[in-house]
């Protein structure tokens, strides 16, 4: 049966930039009924072990157990030092996971350069998860490629946000340490049908973003495209409370269901706060008990 974790979305930027320690979202998750916590390397003040080992002690010393690691590389960036960088920065946060004690560690594309073609993006992108998944295999680490929207820190949107785009690079990756981390939300915003999209990679699936996103009132996709090139998230997008949004989560989970699904599901919500986040669990604990 799948489980259930949380992500604090809602204090993102504060832990990101350091303005609420991590110490302090970590002894306020259990009280949202999850199973296990998601964390993003950029939490970290960085990922050497007197960094990592006093948090992976407080998550024992809390109880919790830590369901994936979230992490962005930049594998289409046009400079190659910098892609061998990001390879690099990949296999770290697969030693971050490995030390948590986690199995599933998330990659990327990289960033929609405006200068970078569709096949040079796929080659790119092919290689650097590659070159990462020797070492992932090895730490005995699944990578989980994200049907992704973009990175809060970044200028440009995801490359492989198309579905066509995503779907070429998961079919030239073969491996049982290689799946997909599906986001329903990402689907919506990238112009597809969500459920059409898991069809047609539910056998890959290991692990799912639980989001429910909508545009702002009164904002199109045109507005979120016009929006390519700021830095971080789009002011015409917004992250609503699993359930109350488009995605319809009967659907998806029955094909979850009915392709064996049994990975963590990690809700990606809360920006009105941790209440908002506790109602996503519960919301999903229904529905898991409905199809599971």
């Amino acid at each position: 049966m799948p489980r259930i974790s949380v992500f604090p979305k809602c204090f993102f930027d504060e832990l990101v930039d350091g303005r609420m320690p991590f110490e302090q979202w970590i002894r306020d998750a259990p009280s949202l009924g999850g199973e296990g916590v998601e964390h993003y390397d950029g939490f970290f003040r960085s990922l050497e072990p007197e960094d990592v080992d006093p948090i992976a002690r407080l998550m024992d010393e809390t109880g919790q157990i830590t369901s994936m690691i979230c992490f962005s590389p930049d594998f289409t960036h046009p400079d190659a030092g910098e892609r061998r960088r990001q390879v690099e920065r990949q296999k770290a946060a697969v030693d971050l996971t490995a030390r948590l004690g986690a199995r599933h560690c998330r990659t990327l594309s990289g960033q929609r350069y405006p200068e970078l073609s569709r096949d040079e993006g796929i080659a790119r992108t092919v290689e650097g998860i590659s070159r990462a998944l020797e070492y992932a295999e090895k730490r005995g680490v699944t990578l989980c490629m994200e049907n992704h929207y973009k990175d809060g820190t970044w200028r440009y949107p995801e490359f492989a946000q198309p579905e066509d785009i995503f779907l070429e690079i998961i079919d030239r990756i073969d491996s049982p340490f290689f799946g997909v981390q599906y986001d329903p939300s990402n689907a919506t915003v990238g112009g597809f049908d969500p459920v059409r999209f898991l069809e047609k990679v539910r056998h890959r699936v290991v692990t799912m973003h639980a989001s429910d996103r909508y545009l702002a009132p009164g904002a199109t996709l045109d507005d979120l495209r016009s929006q390519d090139g700021s830095t971080g998230y789009a002011s015409a997008l917004r992250h609503g409370e699993t359930g109350k949004g488009l995605n319809d989560y009967d659907a998806i989970f029955r094909l979850l269901a009915g392709a064996g699904f049994d990975g963590w599901i990690s809700v990606e919500a809360g920006l009105e706060g941790l209440d908002e986040i506790r109602r996503s669990v519960e919301f999903l604990r229904r529905k898991r008990a409905d199809h599971f």
